[in-house]
């Protein structure tokens, strides 16, 4: 028998007391495990996240909405970022308003650079560093997912430059663990689960961060804010 053979007869004696007609979605499937585990307070869930994504060496800020503009601003200055990429839907007020003015001294630490479908990932290398949003944070894992959504832009962006800074909106996007976050999310949209900056063992047991996506990654945590959109 050819391994082909092998592999066939298995399927079929696996599959020998599936009744003729049954279809995937037939059978039903229990949901009953726990999606909320323990009995954390908001804050403490907050907390587990900023602990956990420290863990994964992300580089974790806490801010209101009047400081948020001026700490992007001074995390920019100190990676030694000339150029960010926004994307289009991202929040006018997280930005400093004199980064749009060229002729201002202010403006000339920082120049914006808009996501465009034309970008080519070679020009985005090029870029220094990312700001966006996201759609959902999860405390027990550390976890950002990024859902292409109008704060966040196209999956290339949060991919390609070296640094990214990423706001989360304390306590809305904020949840314990990954049963809740499932609902929040449309599985058709194209979804980025981040659990630090990247990294890689895959050769000789060595890390290698920056492989996958951006080698730095800071995460702001904005008090008091809520979704809108």
């Amino acid at each position: 028998m050819s391994s082909r053979d092998v592999v066939l007869a298995r399927v079929r004696r696996a599959l020998a007391d599936v009744p003729r007609g049954e279809g995937p979605s037939d059978p039903p499937v229990p949901r009953d495990y726990h999606r909320v585990h323990g009995s954390r307070t908001t804050a403490q869930s907050v907390d587990l996240l900023a602990e956990n994504l420290a863990d994964y060496r992300a580089i974790v800020h806490r801010s209101d909405a009047e400081g948020l503009p001026g700490l992007i601003h001074r995390l920019l200055v100190e990676r030694g970022a000339r150029t960010v990429v926004v994307p289009p839907g991202l929040d006018p007020a997280w930005l400093d308003p004199a980064w749009r003015d060229p002729s201002s001294a202010a403006g000339s630490d920082v120049t914006l650079v808009e996501d465009h479908a034309s970008s080519t990932p070679y020009e985005l290398d090029a870029v220094d560093s990312v700001l966006t949003g996201c759609a959902v944070a999860i405390a027990e894992t550390g976890t950002l997912v990024l859902d292409a959504g109008p704060d966040q832009g196209r999956r290339r962006i949060t991919l390609v430059p070296d640094h990214h800074i990423c706001v989360v909106r304390v306590p809305d996007q904020v949840v314990g663990s990954v049963p809740e976050a499932l609902p929040r999310l449309a599985p058709e949209r194209p979804l980025t689960w981040i659990s630090g900056p990247s990294a890689t063992s895959d050769i000789e047991l060595d890390r290698v961060e920056g492989v996958h996506g951006p080698r730095t990654l800071e995460v702001i945590l904005l008090a008091g804010s809520r979704e809108t959109g």
